[in-house]
């Protein structure tokens, strides 16, 4: 998460700049070296210099695995807005891939449940969204499109489970994803009075915060479904810590133009939060560059 958070406008990371956010973050130079090491063995970075002369450059899939959760969050925020209600469909997906074919199913099976799928009875999962998209891009890169069957109803039943917010409940965590979005309320806070505060801030603690509010929102956003209001308890706390995280991105780029800007090598994800972040800010009313949260 730390070398994603950090991946520039022009594909690369900066050794040093990495190794002065991982010391903030309370990492070890070691650390560091191991885990670029194994980006590098799996093809996810190339390697130029050493040491802290060092540069990351991301491959070409490295950058593309970034763009979904700019996606989901864009998504997500479209949701808290009220801009997303829910059709009333149900997006099922089912595969047969056949015992010879086993690292491609279970690749399948990992992406279904990535996407938030759940899992009906063995090969059939089930989303409140059309994920339709995403689900066949994997597909077909993994070579297994046609054993693809994708079907949608209104009529979704599971024993004597009918309600669409009962069948969410008995389907997906819930509890735990809000547990997960309490956390990243708790982190976001702060780092919002952080923001707002007098005192001038470094590039490397801008960065800091910015790598701890990517991390805590990947930990609450990667397993969250995404399920439309109408399915989900009220008051849902991931509303909430979205909202104080949109606040938070939009006056970090406000700190950064103010405290030095970073020009075009701000990190791509700063710059897609960052743009997701301004019209949530601005759809709940404004306060992001002063550090209030309303």
């Amino acid at each position: 998460m730390l070398v994603h958070a950090l991946v520039r406008e022009d594909g690369t990371v900066a050794a040093d700049e990495l190794y002065d956010v991982a010391g903030a973050l309370g990492m070890s130079d070691q650390q560091v070296r191991l885990c670029v090491k194994r980006l590098v063995a799996e093809e996810r970075f190339s390697h130029e210099g050493r040491g802290r002369g060092a540069t990351l450059r991301a491959t070409g899939t490295t950058l593309r695995a970034l763009a979904p959760n700019a996606d989901f969050l864009g998504y997500a925020f479209r949701q808290d807005a009220g801009l997303a209600p829910w059709d009333g469909v149900w997006h099922l997906t089912a595969f047969a891939v056949p015992e010879s074919e086993r690292p491609a199913r279970d690749a399948l099976r990992e992406k279904l449940l990535y996407l938030g799928g759940a899992p009906l009875q063995g090969g059939l999962y089930v989303s409140a969204g059309a994920w339709e998209p995403y689900v066949e891009e994997a597909a077909r890169r993994l070579g297994a499109h046609g054993a693809l069957t994708l079907l949608t109803t209104t009529d979704l039943r599971r024993g004597d489970t009918r309600e669409p917010a009962a069948l969410a409940q008995e389907l997906w965590p819930l509890p735990e994803i809000a547990d997960r979005y309490h956390r990243l309320a708790r982190v976001a806070r702060p780092r919002l009075y952080l923001l707002g505060g007098p005192d001038p801030l470094t590039a490397t603690q801008r960065l800091t915060v910015a790598v701890e509010l990517a991390a805590e929102l990947s930990r609450a956003l990667e397993p969250d479904p995404l399920l439309p209001p109408e399915l989900l308890p009220r008051p849902w706390p991931g509303t909430e810590a979205r909202t104080l995280v949109a606040r938070s991105w939009a006056a970090l780029q406000a700190r950064d133009d103010r405290d030095g800007g970073t020009g075009g090598t701000r990190p791509v994800l700063f710059r897609r939060y960052a743009q997701i972040a301004r019209e949530a800010a601005a759809r709940v009313g404004g306060g992001a560059s002063d550090g209030s949260i309303g």
